[in-house]
């Protein structure tokens, strides 16, 4: 019987791990880059003031808001309809949204009372709206791709070439990775 080594399994996952974690900018659910509570594009109850803002500007369908979200992050964050539907039922159902069918498919408008809320929660909007900016700013997308673009870079260097590489260089290749994972850590966790 043949057993596999912890490296074995690594090796042979690694056509995979670029796929998965390189493919997806946003690394969307794929176990690497998932965010922690405090690193959320938005916190509880923060998407509905985005949707607002959004219907705002003009009526449109869950798609296009979907859509808009996606376009507005530079495409770092894409929500599910999972998350931006239920929303919208939320906000009809608070009088803050109504619906109308259109061609089959439902589309949403602000109204006067949603309107009002917005006005009348300003501040909270307006924090929300500045979270957003600085969450994908152009600079922190920049960093943001250069870290992944490195990582890529690693994928490309070693996935190619690791089952040619000695047990020895493997050895000291996984060294320098955990020692890199951990001060990353580190810097993540200040």
């Amino acid at each position: 019987m043949f057993h596999h080594s912890r490296l074995e399994d690594a090796m042979f996952h690694h056509s995979r791990l670029e796929d998965t974690m390189f493919h997806n900018r946003a690394f969307r659910g794929e176990g690497f880059g998932r965010r922690s509570r405090h690193e959320r594009p938005f916190q509880k109850g923060d998407l509905k003031y985005i949707i607002l803002d959004l219907l705002k500007d003009k009526p449109r369908y869950g798609y296009e808001i979907i859509l808009a979200l996606e376009e507005q992050s530079h495409g770092f964050y894409k929500p599910s309809p999972g998350v931006v539907y239920p929303t919208l039922q939320m906000l009809e159902e608070m009088g803050y949204a109504s619906s109308a069918d259109q061609d089959g498919k439902k589309i949403y408008t602000i109204t006067p009372e949603g309107l009002a809320f917005l006005k009348e929660r300003s501040d909270q909007a307006d924090e929300v709206r500045r979270h957003t900016r600085r969450h994908w700013s152009h600079e922190n997308l920049g960093a943001f791709e250069e870290v992944i673009g490195e990582l890529a870079k690693i994928g490309k260097l070693v996935g190619p070439r690791i089952h040619d590489v000695s047990l020895e260089k493997l050895k000291s290749i996984s060294q320098i990775l955990s020692t890199a994972r951990r001060e990353i850590q580190d810097i993540m966790d200040r």
